[in-house]
């Protein structure tokens, strides 16, 4: 196991939800950030990463054990912990837990590095993720089997420049917002996910008009869902749900 970083954060009014709930895609988003504390603590901040290699981070898979969403000024604790690595990915953990130390969410995050150039993968170099202390291992992780949805409800939505990261492409939580969109109100304060399995196919860029399509079962409570443009499917995702209330 890797080093582990930590800091306190208290649920702010703008990233909750009218369940009171914090809304999952900023708290994503948000987990990002304290990963890019760590690495700026060791020396490697990504604009470092960038000049000294011409790469930068991207996440190509989550896995997402919810226990229970933290609600609007509750006081948690965001820790992260390099994993393990092999020749092209990483690995990342991000453990949410409460007040008492009860562990409410785990993020299971697969990361890689891009040439900003070539818009390629790279292979990882020893020495950039040797700060980590995370072990170096020839296995590889794999997430679920994805399918291409055959008759999914779609959603169109265009891609607004705020939708941005720094890398030029859509933030990754952007993803998840635009899947979980896709409900109606009356669903989504009844339902809360309780594990998600997300992944990245490809980009997606300013101005693209994207797909954000879904099959739901009922008896299950589950939901597939893929992310398309131009008819290319660019993330896949699957959500099962809970009833809220039923932590």
């Amino acid at each position: 196991m890797g080093l582990k970083f930590s800091i306190p954060y208290q649920i702010p009014f703008y990233e909750t939800d009218i369940t009171h709930q914090v809304k999952l895609p900023h708290l994503l988003a948000f987990s990002l950030q304290v990963s890019a504390m760590q690495s700026e603590s060791l020396g490697n901040a990504d604009d470092a990463v960038f000049d000294q290699y011409g790469l930068v981070w991207i996440v190509t898979d989550y896995a997402i054990e919810i226990d229970r969403l933290p609600r609007y000024n509750e006081k948690v604790t965001i820790t992260t912990e390099a994993i393990s690595y092999n020749k092209i990915f990483c690995y990342r953990n991000f453990y949410i837990t409460d007040e008492a130390g009860q562990q409410i969410m785990l993020f299971k995050t697969t990361f890689a590095l891009m040439d900003y150039e070539t818009r390629k993968v790279a292979e990882v170099p020893d020495e950039l993720v040797a700060p980590y202390e995370a072990e170096k291992t020839k296995k590889l992780l794999r997430g679920p089997r994805y399918k291409v949805l055959e008759n999914p409800v779609d959603t169109l939505y265009r891609v607004r420049y705020f939708d941005l990261d720094m890398n030029g492409h859509v933030n990754n939580s952007k993803y998840l917002e635009w899947m979980l969109d896709v409900f109606d109100l009356n669903f989504l304060t009844k339902y809360t996910p309780a594990h998600i399995d997300l992944k990245y196919v490809k980009e997606i860029h300013h101005g693209s008009e994207i797909y954000s399509g879904y099959e739901f079962d009922q008896e299950s409570l589950s939901s597939q869902h893929q992310i398309c443009v131009d008819g290319n499917i660019h993330a896949h995702a699957i959500i099962q749900w809970k009833e809220i209330g039923d932590e």
